[in-house]
């Protein structure tokens, strides 16, 4: 939108401060941090609400559109990385145009998208942080965050694999400026589901075309009964909306349906009753008529300090992601009629309802007065 509007600007009297540059600037800012996309939330899990809230649209007003959207709009960019996930994206007409932001991408603001980098002084590596666009980062030498590093935190090859000015190239230690993190050129929901096998990982791309796998993926419903995985590639995720405390707080009672907590008296202000209220959502419908339902951690006396897990909700076991059962598996081939999602169930995990889960649908059924009388239910 910001090409167009220039584009079509008439090149006589044309000024970089000139107010048609702020506007066309400006639509692009708007268009990514104003114009919601309007679309459900995907509530079946409690980590695809966070995938859902760091999305990005380049449609809308000011925008670009389905029809007129090329190839080169579409396809993957160097300025990506660190800001825009490359895999996450829908398949279809809006393939390319919708994106999640990338893991520790932010907006500064002007509207751009800024990825974290350590700074690196003389081959160490520090702890400062600082966030960069993709204008500022290429006068940088970034090393890739898997650069061979001892316990002091220092380069120790002689020569590190580097990117610079867009291309890639080894450098010296000395003269790297930025050094990567783990798991920044993806998203969140891209390192959210266990369930994706290794192999699965690093197979984003099929017969050329960018397409999502996390999306195949994504239908996963919480269970009536789930366990933490015992080996997790995921990045740590603390669920916030299970734990509400600012402060150190006594449990005064604790039911099905709400936490009472009480206050220090330190911490009561003047005019406050010093007791707070958490009330819990009770078997509640999502968006894809799952169960949402959470339950309660503390009993009645506990003392539960700062940012201390005082409930679950779905698909969470003492605040971590927990989205299904740890099982044994075992690979056998029956006459070689078995091939990738061929499985066989034990009738033990049936028993146990490992993979039972509760459903809620809203239904409405109509009741006439008729002739003969009314109808009865």
């Amino acid at each position: 939108a910001v090409k167009e509007r220039l584009s079509m600007a008439e090149s006589e009297g044309l000024m970089p401060s000139g107010p048609d540059q702020r506007q066309a600037c400006r639509s692009g800012s708007q268009g990514v941090l104003r114009f919601q996309p309007a679309f459900p939330v995907h509530g079946s899990s409690p980590a695809f609400p966070v995938t859902h809230k760091r999305r990005v649209s380049a449609l809308g007003p000011g925008g670009l559109t389905r029809e007129r959207a090329g190839f080169e709009v579409r396809d993957v960019h160097p300025t990506h990385y660190g800001r825009v996930c490359p895999i996450e994206t829908p398949e279809g007409p809006n393939i390319g145009l919708i994106n999640s932001l990338a893991a520790y991408a932010r907006t500064n603001q002007y509207g751009f998208l800024e990825s974290p980098y350590r700074v690196v002084k003389e081959g160490l590596v520090t702890d400062e942080i600082v966030f960069l666009s993709a204008i500022e980062e290429a006068d940088h030498v970034i090393a890739q965050a898997s650069a061979a590093m001892n316990d002091k935190q220092e380069l120790i090859d002689e020569l590190v694999a580097v990117r610079h000015l867009n291309e890639f190239t080894v450098k010296a230690p000395a003269d790297v400026t930025l050094d990567g993190r783990f798991a920044q050129a993806g998203s969140f929901g891209r390192s959210f589901p266990d369930s994706v096998p290794r192999a699965r990982r690093r197979q984003p791309c099929v017969d050329g075309v960018r397409t999502c796998s996390v999306r195949l993926y994504q239908p996963c419903v919480p269970t009536s009964r789930w366990s933490v995985p015992a080996w997790s590639a995921t990045l740590p995720v603390t669920p916030a909306f299970v734990s509400w405390l600012v402060v150190a707080v006594l449990i005064d009672s604790v039911d099905a349906s709400r936490i009472v907590v009480r206050v220090a008296d330190d911490e009561v202000e003047t005019g406050e009753a010093g007791v707070d209220i958490y009330n819990l959502t009770k078997y509640t419908r999502s968006n894809q008529n799952t169960c949402i339902n959470q339950r309660p951690l503390v009993s009645k006396g506990d003392r539960v300090q700062r940012s201390n897990i005082m409930a679950d909700g779905p698909s969470t076991d003492m605040g971590e992601l927990a989205m299904g059962q740890n099982m044994r598996i075992a690979f056998m081939a029956w006459n070689g009629f078995n091939f990738e999602d061929s499985i066989c169930l034990s009738k033990r995990v049936v028993q146990e309802n490992r993979f039972t889960t509760i459903h809620i649908q809203d239904m409405t059924c109509v009741a006439r007065d008729t002739k003969l009388g009314p109808e009865k239910i």
